[in-house]
């Protein structure tokens, strides 16, 4: 699965376009847009204002909050005209996505403040697939978007719902309360996820969305520009952990995996993260790597640093650990920087499943 871009922009917009122009007869003022308030016209006038919000935000490399600005359709303008609004803004925000360093973010207030481009590209993406199927439940029309282009939305900006791999649409809609799914209960409030970036001094931690994850887990770069010898097998091998975590719907991106990226030259050096969510006494596992080229520059202790501190500080964690090989020195050298004790002749307080029975690891821990 790939990232997130113009092209996929330009192929929801051709959807709704094609379906939008087939209808531009009908009474777009006088009936309302599936389950919402708006008219099916205001409806479509909305999904070019959100093309344009969005592309403004990449170009103007937005800090803190929206950029202050609307676009308004000229008065008299057919419905044909404001399928050509969206076809217009739909090609502004893939351009600014095609434009926009991979690296960059730029304000959004879900959940964590800031979207890159990938963000950005399936936050439009879904804009123009929800709101078309509204103009479309609205007039009476029949409309299902390409299954691989929901399911590309789904695993970017919704990590934590677990798909339905033959209903990826179904799946979409129902995560945004507009259906239903057997086995699931309705949903009445629900927010699109962006992916959480924590910054060092020389590094991004820049959270792995399950698309980027099934990327780099087959072979791929997850869309990240690595330096020799990058990814490393357990940046893989941690990648496929987090997409099995995904497809069972036990995914919590914030608990999940962070590319280490080098803010002198954009450059991935490795991953570090989480072996999931905190479990029932509020401890989380701790894992890492990086690329042998990145070794011996203090990378690894200066992120474990860093994500033991944003971990911490949450009320639904109270202790990090982490389970180094007893020959792995370095490994060892690294926790121990970054605040972790080594608690291996305790090891029974973390349970037996923690042991592997053959003495070779060492556990080291670090609390709040």
């Amino acid at each position: 699965m790939t990232d997130m871009g113009g092209d996929q922009i330009e192929e929801a917009v051709a959807s709704c376009a094609a379906l939008l122009r087939a209808a531009a007869g009908r009474d777009w003022d006088g009936v309302r847009a599936g389950r919402l308030e708006w008219s099916c016209r205001r409806t479509a006038e909305h999904i070019a204002s959100d093309l344009i919000a969005y592309a403004g935000q990449l170009a103007g490399r937005a800090g803190t909050a929206y950029v202050p600005f609307k676009i308004a359709v000229d008065e008299g303008t057919g419905d044909a005209g404001v399928v050509d609004v969206i076809e217009t803004t739909g090609a502004l925000l893939a351009a600014a996505v095609r434009t926009t360093p991979r690296e960059v973010r730029a304000f959004h207030p879900y959940p964590f403040r800031s979207a890159n481009r990938e963000g950005f590209a399936a936050m439009g993406v879904a804009e123009v697939l929800l709101h078309t199927h509204d103009i479309a439940e609205g007039l009476g029309l029949p409309y299902e978007p390409p299954a691989e282009l929901c399911a590309r939305v789904l695993a970017t900006i919704f990590p934590h719902v677990r798909p339905e791999p033959d209903a990826p649409w179904s799946t979409l809609l129902w995560a945004t309360g507009r259906g239903d799914l057997p086995g699931r209960e309705p949903l009445t409030e629900w927010r699109w996820n962006n992916n959480l970036v924590i910054d060092t001094e020389r590094l991004t931690l820049e959270g792995v969305t399950p698309a980027a994850a099934a990327d780099l887990h087959t072979g791929g770069t997850g869309g990240f520009e690595w330096i020799e010898g990058g990814p490393f097998e357990g940046t893989r091998d941690a990648s496929g952990m987090a997409v099995s975590a995904y497809e069972k719907g036990l995914h919590r991106p914030e608990w999940g995996i962070f590319v280490l990226v080098r803010r002198e030259d954009g450059r991935a050096v490795g991953a570090m993260g989480f072996h999931g969510a905190p479990d029932e006494k509020e401890r989380a596992e701790v894992g890492y790597d990086l690329a042998e080229n990145a070794r011996g520059q203090g990378y690894a202790t200066e992120a474990l640093r860093a994500l033991a501190e944003y971990a911490l500080a949450r009320d639904d964690v109270k202790l990090l650990f982490a389970t180094i090989d007893q020959d792995n020195a370095s490994s060892q050298r690294v926790v121990a920087r970054a605040g972790f004790t080594l608690v291996s002749e305790d090891l029974e307080q973390f349970g037996d499943e923690l042991n592997d029975g053959e003495g070779s690891l060492r556990l080291y821990a670090r609390d709040s």
